[in-house]
């Protein structure tokens, strides 16, 4: 049965440089990277591929000794021209220089009206063979699925309350027919329900509201609404031995790409956001596209932080560094490494806080943009008792608590604190209100490592 979630705790971080609902064309790089760093829980990777060989689109590239079957494959094609290693030889980047024209490896294609009737281990074999399944991401901790779990059921989150989030209906426009291809397949995973969970105060996406055999559940709420995570806390948790899955709407599309079409298209439209961009819009790119392309030429100052991905949760990378694989968005901010006199404690009209005494303006005024920069105002600390983090998280658990437990290494108090029910991006917004000025999510992985190598 649908739901309808109205939830109060939150916070929403306006900033300034939104993307202009504009499409500025495609980018395109000579070299490309596949990052095995962006998947969480790949132990021990096995290059599949060497420097010199020539790759398709669809080309796997490597895969994990834990699940063999699970291939991680080529965003583009061209020739290996890299393969960058940091310590005890950990495989960071493969990169590969594009040809001028896509090639692709060819996958069986399937008729709109064949998906629903296709065999299971047949959709199965295509999606760990073709790079597609890695879209799929299994609640608790937060990786890449195991093929051979059945999950409860899947949850989609069709909308993202992140800071300068983009526009779904710009991602995702004209993918109608591969979103709902994308759904047929996936309802052949589980015997539970597939959710859909759509934002309630505003118009959803156009793509994404006329998808059917869907449970479709409403949201409204300041962020992590839009976070699935806690989507699932309210439609159905997540309790010790339950598996979900999670796929994201580009995810979909990318699986229904694969069975219309008979490929693995890695393309997506990002987001090119933040302050010190000069004109905020959106672009198409490959998946792993380097970053210099997209910024080249478009920001307003030098002295900056480029982020892959959002403010929150994103990753921090080099002009050198490439898009990650979950990513459609940029993000530019300054770099917060200039002292201030008192700056930690003196309030002021262009400071954004979740605090009244420091930031009253972003309650007084909760619509007004602010440009803000990296830095912590502060120093790490003991934890302060100030129950901030529960204000921020809209779920029925103890933040503080729980993370004093992983601190502590306390397994049953981490799972009864609800640590299940959490990845990183649950918790981001307590990392952003911590006045302890506490690595929030690094905890938070550091006890799900704990539990799951347990």
């Amino acid at each position: 049965m649908s739901k309808t979630v109205k939830l109060k705790k939150g916070f929403d971080i306006n900033l300034v440089g939104k993307a202009n609902p504009t499409l500025g064309g495609e980018i395109k790089s000579a070299t490309y990277a596949f990052k095995p760093a962006d998947f969480v829980g790949i132990s021990r990777p096995k290059l599949l591929v060497e420097v010199g060989d020539n790759v398709k689109a669809g080309t796997p590239l490597l895969f994990d000794k834990q699940y063999p079957e699970v291939l991680y494959c080529a965003p583009v094609s061209g020739e290996i021209v890299d393969v960058v290693r940091g310590e005890k030889r950990r495989i960071l980047e493969i990169r590969i220089l594009a040809d001028k024209s896509l090639e692709f490896v060819s996958f069986e294609k399937y008729a709109p009206a064949d998906l629903k009737s296709l065999d299971k281990a047949k959709a199965k074999d295509q999606m760990l063979k073709s790079g597609v399944w890695p879209n799929i991401i299994q609640r608790p901790y937060g990786l890449v699925a195991n093929p051979e779990d059945t999950p409860k059921a899947i949850f989609i989150s069709g909308f993202d309350s992140h800071p300068l989030a983009p526009d779904y209906d710009l991602l995702f426009k004209g993918d109608e027919s591969y979103f709902q291809a994308g759904l047929d397949i996936l309802s052949r995973f589980t015997d539970g329900k597939v959710h859909l969970n759509l934002r309630l105060e505003t118009a959803s996406s156009i793509v994404l509201s006329k998808a059917e055999g869907v449970e479709v559940n409403k949201f409204s709420g300041p962020h992590p609404s839009g976070n699935v995570g806690v989507q699932i806390h309210h439609i159905d948790p997540i309790n010790k031995g339950d598996v979900a899955w999670t796929v994201t709407p580009f995810g979909v599309i990318q699986i229904g790409k694969l069975f219309l079409e008979g490929k693995f298209d890695s393309s997506r439209v990002i987001a090119l956001t933040g302050s010190e961009v000069k004109q905020p819009q959106y672009y198409k790119v490959n998946q792993g596209v380097q970053i210099k392309d997209i910024i080249d030429g478009k920001l307003s100052g030098e002295h900056v932080r480029v982020i892959s991905g959002n403010v929150l949760t994103g990753e921090k990378v080099s002009e050198e560094g490439y898009l990650g694989f979950y990513h459609h968005q940029v993000t530019v901010i300054p770099e917060g490494d200039e002292m201030e006199f008192l700056g930690w404690i003196l309030p002021g009209a262009n400071k954004h806080s979740f605090h009244r005494a420091f930031g009253l303006l972003s309650f007084l005024m909760p619509k007004k943009e602010f440009r803000v920069d990296t830095n912590m105002n502060g120093q790490h600390r003991a934890f302060v008792q100030s129950g901030v983090f529960e204000k921020v998280t809209p779920m029925d658990i103890y933040p503080t608590h729980l993370l004093k437990s992983i601190m502590a290494e306390d397994y049953d108090g981490m799972e009864q604190l609800g640590i299940y029910e959490v990845v990183e991006e649950d918790l981001a917004l307590c990392e952003y209100v911590d006045v302890s000025k506490h690595n929030v999510q690094e905890i938070l992985r550091e006890g799900l490592d704990l539990l799951q190598n347990s």
